[in-house]
């Protein structure tokens, strides 16, 4: 199935319902046709950060099910799954045949072995200047020790958590694991592949090994000329300044608007439009548009759409206005990888705020690009506190486990069911066509009006919202929609 223009479902395998079947059975039985593609959070078996350190691709977890449940789910929806590009369990065939068999395992190129890499460097490298120039999630350098079955010791790169162990994309065994793991992804039905962590794949000394131009070119286009003759895309995952995901789409690639859940916050913290209408101004419509992921909601994204001063603002309006929200659940005490997001529902985040949360949707769905609606945020789902502290994972607040029972329940809320019917108008309504057009206005400080309109300039949507007050009007072709007055 190709990509189309509806709106995606993000969720893990085991969150709405405990397996793909359940989730399958979900979709039809109680989402209907408001949700068009799933991005199926990592379903393979991983040993860490909830699927994001995967030990082999070529098998589906038996927790969630098997191949035929996820390529039957594609047989009604557009899919993506997760490739992370960046680094592979240290439970992977790859790196225990290197642990077993040293400089004797075919693998023996596969990873970035520490010292090797700054070899080509010379000698008493890499200094602490090397060090603290790496962009890193950690406060230390981004390395782990390997202890080979011969009793000798290296260390390789390791960006992330202890189980991921970073892999040399310039190696030939690398290429040809990216080549041979992207086909079959593909064959499975995946339509799109998210590249999780790609700006962090090269590593080149004198750089902050951090989207390393040109060389970060080179392994998009390598993923893509993969990809093209399949009919699949690549969608790059980049938490940064808006720039850089400005860059990738100009050279042809979906990207994702990450900057629009803190500056939709800011308007409907502060009521005003302006950086909401400036933004949706200069958004590109090759694009999936979030308000809240399996992640939490990024900050640094928003840097320069927003002021510093408005950044603040609004980061301090969430923990004052958001439900059971707390700065330590975002901090090391709770396992938090990113100082630079905040870990919360949306739905929360608005002080579980019914008119507030739909007006927020409501600019997501009128702005450019495909919406992406994570599966806790099409239930309007609290924060899950419980959930939080019997892990003391943070990111944990934003990943609640649904029963089928939880699920019917939310679906007759009025603001799930006024969410699910705006998304079902916007799958099929042509306005929202990415080869159409928008207009954006400010009639004044707390208005906002946007226009999208098809390429025939045939069918038209128009919003009408006050930010202070929330409410809104929606009209198609001239025909009220939905409306909060």
């Amino acid at each position: 199935m190709e990509i189309q223009n509806k709106a995606m479902l993000i969720t893990y395998a085991d969150s709405l319902g405990s397996n793909i079947k359940e989730v399958h059975q979900v979709l039809k039985e109680d989402i209907g046709d408001a949700i068009g593609g799933v991005h199926l959070l990592p379903f393979f078996p991983s040993t860490g950060d909830r699927g994001f350190a995967p030990s082999d691709y070529t098998r589906v977890d038996a927790t969630f099910g098997d191949w035929n449940d996820v390529e039957a789910l594609g047989q009604e929806y557009y899919l993506m799954f997760d490739f992370m590009i960046n680094h592979i369990s240290r439970e992977s065939e790859m790196y225990q045949d290197f642990k077993a068999n040293h400089d004797q395992s075919k693998y023996r190129d596969f990873f970035i072995r520490w010292e090797k890499f700054w070899q080509q460097a010379g000698p008493d490298r890499p200094t602490q200047e090397d060090v603290d120039l790496i962009y890193k999630r950690k406060d230390k350098a981004p390395i782990q020790e390997i202890t080979f079955a011969d009793g000798t010791t290296e260390h390789l790169w390791n960006t992330f958590g202890e189980e991921q162990i970073d892999i040399d994309v310039n190696s030939q065994i690398a290429k040809a694991f990216i080549k041979a793991t992207l086909e079959d992804m593909v064959k499975h039905g995946a339509n799109l592949i998210r590249l999780d962590a790609f700006a962090y794949a090269v590593k080149k000394v004198g750089t902050n090994d951090f989207f390393v131009e040109p060389e970060i070119w080179t392994v998009l286009n390598e993923v893509r000329d993969i990809l093209a003759p399949m009919h699949a895309e690549i969608l790059p995952e980049i938490h940064e300044h808006y720039t850089i995901p400005q860059k990738i789409n100009a050279h042809g690639y979906f990207t994702y608007d990450f900057a629009l859940p803190m500056t939709v916050l800011y308007t409907l913290y502060s009521g005003k439009t302006n950086r909401l209408a400036n933004w949706l101004k200069q958004s590109p419509m090759k694009q999936f548009t979030t308000l809240d992921t399996h992640d939490g909601i990024g900050v640094v994204d928003a840097r320069d759409i927003l002021t510093d001063e408005e950044i603040d603002y609004a980061s301090e309006e969430l923990y004052k206005v958001g439900a059971n929200v707390k700065k330590t659940y975002s901090s090391a005490a709770y396992n938090n990888l990113d100082i630079y997001q905040i870990n919360s529902t949306y739905y929360s985040a608005l002080g579980n705020d019914d008119a507030a949360y739909l007006l927020s949707r409501v600019f997501q769905v009128f702005a450019p690009g495909i919406p992406q609606i994570y599966y806790v945020g099409l239930l309007a789902g609290e924060n899950d506190i419980d959930l939080l502290e019997s892990s003391k994972e943070g990111r944990n607040i934003n990943r609640h486990y649904y029963t089928r029972e939880e699920i019917k329940s939310a679906v007759k809320r009025p603001v799930v069911a006024d969410l699910l019917a705006l998304l079902s108008w916007r799958n099929q309504f042509s306005a929202f066509a990415l080869d159409g057009t928008i207009t954006v206005e400010t009639p004044s400080e707390h208005d906002i009006k946007i226009t999208r309109t098809d390429h025939s300039g045939d069918n038209i949507a128009i919003l009408l919202a006050n930010a202070k007050t929330r409410t809104f009007v929606i009209t198609a072709n001239g025909k009220t929609v939905l409306q909060n007055k």
